[in-house]
């Protein structure tokens, strides 16, 4: 997965290990500055503050999750499949990228009305947005039942906000197994025909390959933050 070069990135890793670890007010830049072998002064340099990092956090999340989200987009055609892909996503960030999964999720109340959070702001009502067109497509195709894009993508995205505080990789779950049971739950309550289900929430079907591929495949842009 992409990161961002140098000093800036050695930083923003350890202050996100840090926040999955301890949460944002337990972080501090004593110490991820002794961990990293760095000066106090290195990371205010590149930071500024301890709530602009959590914002870059935040921000560069967000960018790899969309990007990811555009592929899925991309490749899938239907709004069914587009779906799966999507729902397979939230769990499987449990496990890929789980340390930053940890850090957004556990924080993400920060993101309410903090004005240093306004592009992560931006970037999440983005990201839902594409979910609620998804959405909105399988109710107009009427794929899907009747039902408000806007709520039942807002419920999907927070169940999901909530899986880090009961999810761990090596529980007696696999991170598969929540996922197809998710999607059988969220789909199995929108589609009118629920044949395809199966498939649609089966690990190795169509919906969940093409989501693993995507993660895999995504390019992120570059973050302009890198040049300070």
């Amino acid at each position: 997965m992409p990161r961002c070069a140098g000093r800036y990135a050695e930083i923003l890793d350890a202050f996100t290990r840090h926040i999955a670890e301890v949460g944002y007010d337990g972080t501090n830049f004593g110490t991820v500055a002794a961990e990293i072998g760095v000066s106090k002064g290195t990371i205010v340099h590149h930071f500024r503050t301890k709530e602009r990092i959590l914002a870059a956090l935040h921000e560069s999340y967000m960018e790899r999750r969309i990007a990811e989200l555009e592929l899925i987009l991309k490749r899938l055609n239907q709004p069914e499949t587009q779906l799966a892909a999507i729902l397979h996503a939230f769990v499987y960030y449990q496990v890929e990228d789980r340390t930053a999964t940890v850090a957004f999720q556990r924080e993400i109340a920060r993101l309410a009305d903090e004005p240093a959070m306004a592009k992560g702001r931006e970037l999440r009502e983005r990201y839902l947005a594409r979910v609620r067109g998804v959405i909105q497509a399988g109710v107009d195709s009427q794929v899907f039942r009747p039902v408000d894009a806007g709520v039942d993508a807002l419920l999907m995205f927070g169940s999901a906000q909530w899986a880090w505080t009961w999810f761990t990789p090596e529980g007696s779950k696999s991170v598969e197994e929540i996922g197809t049971a998710l999607v059988d739950l969220a789909l199995g309550g929108l589609l009118v025909d629920r044949s395809a289900l199966p498939d649609l929430a089966s690990a190795e079907g169509t919906a969940a390959r093409s989501m693993r591929e995507a993660v895999r495949d995504a390019v992120v842009p570059e973050d302009s933050a890198q040049a300070s």
